[in-house]
């Protein structure tokens, strides 16, 4: 058997399975594709992708379905994704461009990638390890109450609400907001603590500056959490029977973000190229019958990863070429936010 017909006979049980969800038999290969041999040449390829490991017999009788190992190879073997549409480039360029901030950015994002894949799409908020200040805004609530509004340069905002002990008018309001946003002008998030320290007021603003300073270090610290949004549940669910009994630790996992990021970032860190992991090459044993396509979006400052999650029969091509083209044009709204 040579190397070419095998990753030609293979590639087509691959397609066939993901396309039909039925084992595929030898007849079916040699009716569907033109691999200008016979059904008994198609049968001797096929035991010895078997004997490889790379497909399987799930019961007598039936036909062949790709192993972990089988479209690992299939993957690996991939020397072109199939480009998405000059609709879809549109689609995606226009849900995602002019966002509201880096919230409503990856809320659309996140929601475009399961509408695209079809399966559970799952983003990551940007690490912002170098985000610094941007602006520090407060907004009176009433006698006593400030709303703290905290807007990191990477588009990212964090808000609470403080209580003052005292009610601030306008001059003394806008005085601290002054003065804060003087003394944490570019300053990194990880040195709010640091810069608020030495902040300086009249004795009759202490109290209040105290309380504020407080809570801007808590919203410095939110803004740097690694937090995680995600879509297409429902698309996970119908796909269940294909997870069998680990749907329902699967379902949990999914609820447990640190487990989730913990997947995000074992895969590989080349930020060229679109990461593929395959059931039992995930770590955590929940996603042993699940495959994981992800890429890196973002930049310098806030780098992050966005992931499709599925059952392994998934339409790798459609998938990675999605993944790879969302990513692109997120990174590309960061850069020039940023």
């Amino acid at each position: 058997m040579n190397d070419e017909r095998k990753a030609r006979v293979l590639r087509a049980i691959v397609e066939d399975y993901v396309s039909t969800n039925e084992p595929v038999g030898s007849k079916a290969l040699v009716d569907r594709h033109r691999l200008g041999v016979s059904s008994a040449t198609i049968r001797n390829d096929m035991a010895e992708l078997e004997r490889e490991g790379l497909i399987a017999q799930p019961h007598t009788s039936a036909g062949r379905i790709p192993t972990d190992k089988g479209y690992r190879r299939f993957v690996d073997w991939l020397d072109d994704v199939r480009p998405l549409s000059n609709a879809e480039r549109r689609a995606i360029a226009r849900i995602i461009e002019h966002p509201v901030d880096i919230d409503d950015m990856l809320d659309r994002t996140v929601r475009l990638l399961a509408q695209l894949t079809h399966q559970v799409a799952v983003v990551q908020y940007p690490v912002a390890t170098r985000a610094r200040v941007r602006h520090v805004e407060f907004v009176s609530l009433g006698p006593a109450r400030l709303l703290v509004v905290l807007i990191s340069d990477t588009g990212q905002v964090e808000q609470r609400i403080v209580d003052l002990g005292r009610t601030l008018d306008k001059e003394e309001t806008a005085r601290l907001r002054d003065t804060f946003n003087s003394a944490l002008d570019r300053v990194r998030l990880d040195a709010v603590a640091e810069a608020t320290s030495g902040v300086e007021v009249p004795t009759a603003l202490r109290a209040p500056a105290q309380a504020i300073a407080q809570v801007l270090v808590d919203l410095a610290k939110s803004n740097r959490q690694e937090r995680l949004l995600m879509a297409g549940t429902a698309n996970l669910a119908r796909s269940g029977v294909e997870f069998g009994s680990q749907i329902g630790p699967l379902l949990e996992a999914f609820e447990e973000q640190v487990v989730l990021l913990k997947l995000l970032t074992s895969m590989a860190s080349d930020t060229d190229r679109v990461s593929v992991s395959i059931g039992r090459e995930n770590p955590h044993e929940s996603f042993s019958t699940t495959s994981v396509v992800s890429a890196h979006y973002g930049g310098e400052s806030a780098a992050a990863r966005l992931a499709v999650l599925g059952p392994t029969r998934m339409d790798y091509p459609t998938t990675i070429a999605a993944v790879r083209a969302v990513a692109k044009y997120v990174s590309v709204i960061l850069s020039e936010r940023g």
